[in-house]
């Protein structure tokens, strides 16, 4: 592959901010086409980027040997679908939030991965700020120690106007609520920082809105480090806000609260041991900032692709036990109990978790 990626972005929603940010980067990426069934929101999102042509065909993109990768930015249900039919069409696939509806989907896309060489990078851009970067440098140092407990708070707000896209809201469109679409970036965050859910056990309403899915939640989980987490959720908030706060043995940090920058500043960091602020201090003080959010995404996404280390893109081991995490969520909800992770093949809700499949 060249040095500079050529891509094409699928979906004009989210995936406006998704070209806005490959045009700040020129000197890695090309964006070749934004595809949508509406071809004004295909316009509108292509004049983002110079150069680059509005399509509405899905095919037209696969059939292109000048685009290397594809960006999936489509209603969750089409996630899994369209990233295998990019791999197969020998693409390497973005995929937004949730990377797919089912454990197996994940499981076909590392099998397609491995055949074709075609990668597949989960979206996770709350981990590219300067406060969640210091955290991580922490950890890197040693300087952490083990994790105690961690608080997530996804406190947002959403009304009848968000649900004006028809398939929000619903089981067949969005393939769940407040867990699948807002609480999935903190426990991403959470999961890098303490290890793998180990156990869960989850209570879910609807609550705020007139929906199928659920919007709010309360989440308490054990990781493989033994880390005890909860995490809060709902849609119901007066106004916005997502707050992260870790104790670890030898640090507390708490993150601040803007809904979409969780991962930026202010993060405050606090030594159990005052005798150690000042080395704590100075690390923080020294980390690189990466690129925020999308920017820094992507700029890992280009360093991969063209054989280089990336700063902390999320693999696709971590996408897959997001999938296993959202499953287990809905299976503790529904059957009442605490549930064990990892989940295996054969397990009830391995081809998916919407009610009846």
């Amino acid at each position: 592959m060249s040095s500079k990626v050529r891509v094409a972005v699928i979906g004009a929603g989210i995936g406006k901010a998704h070209v806005s940010a490959y045009a700040e980067l020129p000197e890695l990426f090309e964006v070749r086409a934004v595809c949508d069934l509406n071809p004004v929101r295909a316009a509108e999102a292509a004049q983002l980027a110079p150069g680059a042509k509005a399509v509405t065909s899905f095919e037209q993109v696969c059939a292109d040997p000048e685009i290397d990768l594809v960006d999936i930015c489509l209603p969750p249900q089409l996630h899994a679908q369209m990233t295998l039919a990019a791999q197969e069409a020998g693409k390497h696939a973005v995929c937004e939030k949730p990377l797919a509806g089912s454990i197996d989907d994940v499981q076909k896309m590392k099998a397609v991965a491995a055949r074709t060489g075609k990668r597949v990078f989960p979206v996770f851009q709350y981990r590219y700020g300067g406060g969640y970067r210091a955290m991580h440098e922490l950890k890197m140092r040693g300087l952490l120690g083990k994790p105690y407990t961690l608080s997530l708070e996804t406190h947002w707000q959403r009304g009848a106007d968000y649900y004006l896209e028809r398939w929000r809201g619903t089981w067949a469109g969005e393939m769940g609520g407040a867990i699948v679409s807002h609480a999935c970036h903190a426990h991403n965050l959470m999961t890098h920082l303490a290890g793998n859910v180990a156990e869960v056990s989850a209570l879910v309403d609807t609550r705020v809105n007139p929906i199928e899915t659920e919007d709010c939640a309360a989440i308490i989980m054990r990781t493989v480090a033994g880390a005890l987490v909860t995490s809060s959720v709902t849609l119901g908030s007066a106004g916005s806000s997502s707050r992260f706060r870790a104790c670890f043995e030898h640090v507390t940090a708490t993150s601040g609260v803007h809904p979409y920058r969780i991962g930026e500043g202010p993060w405050t960091f606090e030594a159990t041991n005052p005798a150690r602020q000042a080395e704590i201090d100075q690390v923080v003080a020294s980390a690189a900032e990466p690129p925020a959010r999308f920017l820094g995404f992507f700029t890992d996404i280009h360093a991969v692709l063209n054989g280089k280390e990336a700063l902390y893109l999320t693999t696709m081991e971590e996408g897959e036990h997001s999938i296993e995490l959202i499953t287990a969520i809905y299976v503790s909800a529904r059957e009442k109990r605490v549930v064990s992770l990892p989940l295996a093949p054969g397990h009830a809700f391995y081809d998916g978790w919407l009610p009846g499949a």
